[in-house]
């Protein structure tokens, strides 16, 4: 996986789905996958995510256009993804 389009995004509204995550970021570009993240026991949303976008550009952008932006009435927060110890 290449690190520099690998998004982590976190404060997502509980209510959010990996569809609306995707609809989002594709304002911004193409989107390999958009993805947020569930608590294995209840089944409900953790609140943060990760989208791949296609290209480093398009991974740049989001985070200078996204963070901040609302997504089901909740200011989110975009960065590059840590990769995996």
């Amino acid at each position: 996986m290449d690190n520099q389009s690998n998004l982590f995004v976190r404060n997502i509204s509980y209510k959010a789905t990996d569809q609306d995550l995707q609809e989002l970021f594709e304002q911004i570009g193409a989107v390999k996958s958009a993805k947020i993240i569930m608590d294995r026991e209840t089944q409900r949303s953790r609140g943060f995510g990760f989208v791949e976008m296609e290209t480093a550009e398009d991974a740049e952008r989001a985070i200078q256009e996204l963070t901040g932006a609302e997504l089901l009435d909740r200011p989110i927060d975009v960065s590059l993804a840590k990769p995996r110890e």
